[in-house]
């Protein structure tokens, strides 16, 4: 042998050494909900610290930790919205009847929303949020800017490829992105070099976004303590009514509606759903954005057995028109609301006319932290004062946690429930899902499952 070939089995055993696993920030250790909770615990002890005790300086740093988390999920959202609805639509060609599970998709975030809308009309007829408030229609200030039906459809499509990006329009990035993956798809082959670009780009905004989503606690705390610092308990108590009622019309939903939808219509268990979906949902809370949870949402869904293909169309599009918190509870129990401030009396054409703007114009709320355009498209609508958007921005960060949670909770349903009446939900995937956090690289560390290969597998005796 030669001297040149001895040391080639070294080289081997070199290769065929395990890599060493690495090593984790000992904060990371720490279960993302247990953070998230002290994020909230401490919020709210700072918050009421800061207001009980007129504390200046601690008050601007809540304010200031707070807009500065919100900042940087706003900054992904142009680009992210854009790059993820353009690839996912362009991912639907690998999926077999693709058209199919576009249109259950969009039937299914109608159904649930009609259903939405229905409980929280049915909880402001029962409770009259708006009576013995001691507000007033001289507490209500008119908004700078209103959404209309005009608006609305007007505002679709873009009159520049800037502007949208720059004003942060997202349904009119949402127009341009669905236009560029029919295109896309359209030319096939030729496209590839952008679809590959594409795909590589949105991998980068999904890593950025997700060094922001590991701030979340420390967000958590500038966002709850502003809120009771800003606001306080007196103010808070004037909501009371207001506030349990679009908490507990959510949670009806979240935990009653979505439930019963998982258990008869998909016929899979609504507990292994929270389980796997559980770190969306918290997050969705604390950051009050649909598109920023959305890299988490995406891979709950995945890892609750919805195929990827399926999952990277079905969620980008939920994330900026399915809000059943948002679009649906909200501007019912507020036009309720506001009406009985500005005593007005509602009969039936209105209750429809907040059905009907509740199930079709829900995409106007845009995944974006708040709902103020689609409650003034609401209130206008019905011919309700839009001062009375006044009275409710006051409150608007403490309901918008509960609102966003059930937002994302059915951006992940509905995709589960669409792929089991499918027959394509991987039912092993979905029992297996456990609470644990998502991790940076979760769906990266996971190969594709082979079914041919599966089917292979020795059955053990």
């Amino acid at each position: 042998m030669s001297a040149s070939s001895a040391p080639a089995p070294q080289a081997d055993q070199a290769d065929q050494q395990p890599a060493k696993p690495k090593k984790k920030n000992p904060i990371s250790k720490i279960p993302f909900w247990a953070q998230i909770l002290t994020g909230l615990v401490l919020g709210v002890l700072l918050g009421w610290l800061a207001n009980s005790q007129d504390i200046g300086w601690l008050a601007t740093t809540l304010d200031t930790v707070g807009s500065l988390f919100v900042q940087l999920l706003k900054l992904a959202v142009a680009p992210l919205v854009f790059f993820a609805i353009f690839v996912s639509i362009t991912n639907l060609r690998q999926v077999q009847n693709a058209a199919r599970l576009a249109t259950r998709t969009l039937l299914w975030f109608m159904i649930t929303s009609l259903i939405a809308v229905a409980i929280g009309i049915v909880i402001g007829l029962v409770t009259n949020p708006g009576a013995g408030t001691g507000l007033t229609a001289a507490d209500g200030k008119k908004p700078e800017g209103a959404g209309s039906w005009i608006d609305f459809l007007t505002g679709i499509i873009p009159t520049d490829i800037i502007t949208p990006f720059q004003d942060l329009e997202v349904l009119q990035i949402v127009f341009l992105a669905v236009v560029a993956g029919i295109a896309a798809l359209a030319l096939g082959e030729k496209a590839k070099p952008v679809l590959n670009l594409s795909s590589s780009i949105l991998e980068l905004l999904q890593k950025a976004l997700w060094w922001v989503i590991l701030l979340a606690p420390i967000g958590t705390i500038g966002l709850i303590g502003h809120a009771i610092e800003d606001y306080g308990w007196n103010l808070i108590s004037k909501y009371a009514t207001f506030t349990a009622d679009i908490y507990i019309g959510c949670a009806l939903v979240l935990f009653g509606v979505y439930p019963l939808l998982l258990a008869t219509v998909a016929k899979v268990s609504p507990i292994q759903f929270f389980k796997g979906a559980w770190p969306a949902i918290q997050l969705a809370f604390v950051s009050r954005s649909s598109v920023g949870t959305m890299p988490v949402t995406q891979r709950v869904t995945e890892r609750l057995g919805v195929q990827k293909e399926y999952a990277s169309f079905a969620v980008p599009f939920g994330a900026t028109t399915k809000m059943d918190g948002c679009a649906a509870i909200y501007p019912a129990l507020a036009a309720i609301f506001i009406a009985q401030i500005f005593d007005v009396q509602l009969g039936i054409k209105e209750y429809i006319l907040i059905v009907f703007v509740s199930v079709i114009g829900s995409a106007a709320t845009a995944g974006l932290t708040g709902a103020t355009v689609m409650l003034t498209l609401t209130l206008s609508t019905l011919g309700l004062p839009l001062e009375g958007v006044g009275l409710l921005m006051a409150i608007d960060p403490i309901l918008d946690m509960m609102r966003t949670a059930t937002n994302v909770a059915g951006q992940v349903v509905v995709p589960v429930i669409v792929s089991s009446r499918e027959k394509i939900l991987d039912h092993d995937m979905y029992n297996s899902a456990s609470a644990s956090p998502i991790d940076d690289d979760d769906h990266e560390a996971k190969p594709a499952v082979d079914v041919e290969s599966k089917e292979r597998e020795p059955v053990p005796a």
